[in-house]
């Protein structure tokens, strides 16, 4: 246990160290080539801002890698490597030349297979949701897929105002550390610190007014990713290690809908709301949560904390009533939640609209 809290320091500290040591440097490398992101019709900022924070995240993630070796009984850490790398290069290119929704698409599924059929990883059970117990080895797969691809792009979307995307994550990061320290699983238990650190210290310089710099999809489908990831592990692992918190299995897929809930409501309501309106699923806009509470005067700092608190909030509640009720209730108390929350958002957008066409 000595060495766990060693171990859980480095993982923290040296992340938080050398992500703060390397941002500076790749924003005045993206500052002296002019590949800063300039705003838009639809952008929340007003001034031009350096991007590709991303680069260290990938930088340190591999040596952060390196330095909790010892732990990785799984034996892990190469597949995370070689799949965070190459969603490194499609966020990279991104960053630089706009791709297509399709390559990245493709580029992300190709990241995705990489760690799905990694021993510790398999799922072939739902372990009772909703009925459901043993599934083929391709309906698991096709499950999992699309769960990864969801998390991956709707943490991208989120990432629209300063705060938004780094404090969900390190809730994310924050609820998941702890349910894989309760288990035993040490090593990704340090992951998730690891990686809470390059949050934190992307944080300060995403909330600066003179060093401002934006994690660009370079960092954001880095981080996504490892969420599916952690997501992937979660759902694979032994919860009969759990002597405490413990909760039912079939309610683990309600759970990592809990903890991502934020991203995955806004994801919903975006894609509902284009669909709606005969629109491309995949064409921005600015009708996200963030932008409607950016529109009603909240900064980007009280608006990334609002959603922060409420996603964390509503993570402990449901991972609480998912210790007394199976998975048809936890399905419900989810579906209330999310139409809840659409509904409050509609609320308020449409009482922001109302003021608009009043003082016209």
């Amino acid at each position: 246990m000595d060495n766990l809290l060693l171990f859980a320091l480095l993982s923290f500290f040296v992340s938080f160290i050398l992500v703060s040591f390397l941002i500076p440097k790749i924003s005045w490398v993206v500052k002296s080539r002019d590949l800063i992101d300039h705003p838009d019709q639809r952008s929340s900022h007003k001034s031009s801002t350096p991007t590709m924070a991303g680069v260290s995240f990938f930088l340190v993630l591999i040596f952060m890698l390196n330095v909790i070796n010892a732990w990785d009984t799984d034996e892990i850490g190469i597949n995370l490597i070689a799949a965070a790398a190459l969603m490194f290069a499609i966020g990279l290119k991104d960053d630089l030349v706009v791709s297509t929704p399709r390559a990245k698409i493709i580029g992300e599924i190709m990241a995705i297979f990489i760690i799905v059929f990694c021993n510790c990883l398999q799922v072939n059970s739902l372990q009772g949701f909703l009925g459901i117990q043993e599934v083929s080895t391709l309906l698991s797969t096709g499950i999992i897929v699309l769960m990864i691809l969801t998390i991956v792009n709707a943490y991208n979307m989120i990432d629209g105002i300063d705060g938004l995307a780094s404090s969900i994550g390190i809730v994310i990061f924050g609820v998941y550390g702890f349910l894989f320290y309760v288990a035993g699983e040490y090593f990704y238990f340090l992951l998730c610190l690891g990686l809470i650190g390059i949050l934190l210290a992307y944080l300060r310089y995403n909330l600066s007014l003179t060093k401002k710099i934006f994690m660009g999809d370079t960092g954001s489908l880095i981080i996504g990713f490892c969420i599916g990831f952690l997501s992937l592990k979660f759902l694979a692992m032994d919860t009969s290690q759990m002597s405490e918190y413990t909760f039912k299995n079939e309610n683990k897929f309600i759970i990592i809908a809990a903890v991502f809930f934020i991203p995955l409501l806004d994801t919903l309501r975006v894609i509902g709301v284009r669909l709606i309106n005969k629109k491309s699923p995949f064409k921005p806009d600015n009708n996200h949560i963030h932008h409607i509470l950016i529109n009603l005067g909240l900064t980007h700092f009280k608006a990334s904390m609002f959603l922060c608190l409420l996603n964390l909030l509503i993570a402990i509640t449901l991972i609480i009533l998912s210790t007394n009720f199976g998975s048809y209730i936890m399905l419900g108390f989810l579906i209330i939640y999310f139409g809840f929350f659409i509904g409050f958002f509609h609320l308020l957008r449409m009482n922001f609209e109302k003021k608009i066409t009043f003082s016209m």
